[in-house]
């Protein structure tokens, strides 16, 4: 579908205030994939997708649009304004990150998003991740490992067994150290600052709460008695 004025007319419409924007929400914490899927479903936007985004490269947020533009074009936005903030975070991080590239810097963010649907709990959670990166210490966490079975292309749709945590892929943390080679998802603003200020602790483990968040612990013997609450709750 062919956008049917041209910019001047654009323009024009706008100064009478006559064009209408439309929005689209691409939510924090999703896959390309999924994002790509949610601007393919949106019927006011016209065009296929040529564009081949990257995990990691598309900002979450809200993209207002007027109809018949195209959907390349919020992709274009999207991975500009991931990159501002990308470069833009990085330029305040903690001087004693353990992380040599704003690209660790995002991969780090993906896990922060992934781990807590709780704003108040992403500075914790980076510093358990950072204290772990600090000590070499595998990173242990399952969002990886759900990336590793899935590839970011749909929703695992159970809980992860232990065979789940051998499986051989460098996305497993469980398996591999360090970082995973590439973003699991596409992290919003503020996991990126959470990632490059996180919170001073010494917590290197934690476990779902039960109710929504998390109970975070310095010692296996703490974090064992966290897990027990858990296993109970559930």
């Amino acid at each position: 579908v062919l956008f049917p004025y041209t910019t001047l007319q654009v323009m024009e419409k706008i100064a009478a205030g006559d064009i209408f924007y439309r929005k689209v929400t691409l939510p924090e914490g999703l896959t390309t994939v999924q994002m790509l899927e949610i601007l393919r479903r949106q019927p006011y936007l016209s065009g296929e997708i040529s564009l081949n985004p990257q995990e990691g490269e598309l900002m979450p947020e809200t993209y207002s649009f007027i109809r018949g533009d195209s959907r390349d074009s919020i992709v274009l936005r999207a991975q500009k304004a991931m990159d501002a903030a990308v470069a833009q975070v990085w330029k305040t991080r903690d001087a004693e990150l353990p992380l040599k590239t704003p690209r660790e810097l995002l991969i780090l963010a993906s896990i922060v998003e992934k781990e807590t649907g709780v704003p108040e709990e992403r500075g914790l959670v980076a510093s358990v991740f950072v204290n772990r990166l600090r000590k070499g210490m595998l990173l242990q966490t399952d969002p990886t490992v759900i990336y590793a079975l899935t590839g970011g292309k749909a929703d695992l749709g159970r809980l992860l067994t232990r065979k789940d945590l051998q499986v051989d892929n460098p996305y497993n943390t469980y398996k591999y150290a360090g970082l995973p080679p590439a973003p699991i998802c596409n992290p919003g603003r503020k996991a990126l600052e959470a990632a490059a200020k996180p919170e001073a602790s010494d917590y290197i483990y934690f476990v779902a709460s039960g109710n929504g968040g998390h109970n975070f612990a310095r010692s296996l013997n703490e974090h064992n008695r966290n897990v027990r609450e858990w296993k109970k709750k559930r």
